[in-house]
């Protein structure tokens, strides 16, 4: 008995038009990286002509380097060297996000597999915190903050950002997909509740982990608001600090190629943190929507 021949993919309007459209997604995307790649590159009077070239200059080296080891300058004010800054944001990112992880991952564990009175009511209230917005709780955080004498640190940096309703949200979704023979199981072979969490719940959630690391990474990265009320001191300034802090707003001459030179700089962690981690990402993604 012969199989069946299957008809060859030939390739049609149908199938180029999707093609078509990731590439016009694509160029939109990738131009404006490319424009400040190039823009750090140049000089400035070479950024200021019209229009402004789109190739790369010859003032990379010169470019990068100054804004490495000199900083950047917008007016009177002098920015610290990129590297101090992106060491900041650095700290600040990996700190928020484990710190996030592993508050989270202990609480949606202890309300999950804990039987204490009252245990959906404390859940409850933590996810209440969701409806919070930031700006609500900036004043007496910043007094908590103030009276603690931790302005100025990593500690009055991270500490106060830690807590994570969302993500004790999407790890209590996990852990109630264990089966109860699972647990029963463990019990029977004298696993407390820290083995049992040791060996069997930890392994089993590292995409999620994986996954809500890089998001909460970015999140730590991005951060504006909270760096900029309690870093005061150019020392704790991060990296999307000194982006905002290098361009004159008072309508002075910036320096453009330096300011593309960072955000191109700035780019480099996260980018990294995404490319190493894409495969458990995914990963952890698609099993957190099963």
């Amino acid at each position: 008995m012969t199989s069946p021949v299957l008809p060859s993919l030939k390739p049609g309007r149908h199938n180029l038009i999707p093609h078509l459209v990731v590439a016009v997604g694509i160029a939109i995307t990738a131009f404006p990286l490319w424009v400040a790649f190039v823009a750090s590159t140049l000089s400035n009077p070479e950024i200021a002509q019209a229009p402004m070239p789109l190739l790369p200059g010859n003032q990379a080296v010169a470019n990068y380097g100054e804004a490495l080891v000199q900083g950047g300058r917008s007016g009177r004010i002098l920015t610290p060297p990129v590297w101090e800054m992106m060491l900041n944001s650095t700290v600040m990112a990996l700190s928020i996000a484990v710190g996030k992880i592993i508050i989270s991952i202990l609480s949606a564990y202890a309300v999950v597999f804990f039987r204490f009175p009252f245990r959906m009511a404390f859940f409850w209230m933590i996810f209440i915190t969701l409806m919070l917005p930031v700006e609500v709780r900036i004043v007496p955080t910043i007094q908590v903050i103030t009276n603690l004498n931790m302005m100025n640190s990593y500690a009055g940096l991270t500490i106060p950002l830690i807590a994570s309703a969302t993500a004790t949200l999407l790890f209590r979704q996990f852990f109630m997909t264990i089966p109860d023979e699972l647990v029963e199981a463990a019990q029977i072979d004298g696993a407390g509740p820290m083995k049992f969490f040791r060996d069997i719940v930890l392994p089993l959630s590292v995409t999620n982990i994986a996954a809500l690391f890089v998001i909460l990474f970015l999140y730590g990265w991005n951060q504006y608001l909270w760096p900029l009320l309690i870093g005061t001191d150019a020392r704790m300034q991060t990296i999307v600090i000194g982006m905002s802090k290098m361009i004159d707003s008072a309508g002075g001459p910036t320096d453009w190629n330096m300011v593309m030179a960072t955000a191109i700089l700035a780019l480099l962690p996260p980018v990294l943190v995404v490319v190493l981690m894409q495969r458990w990402f995914v990963k952890g993604l698609v099993e957190t929507e099963k």
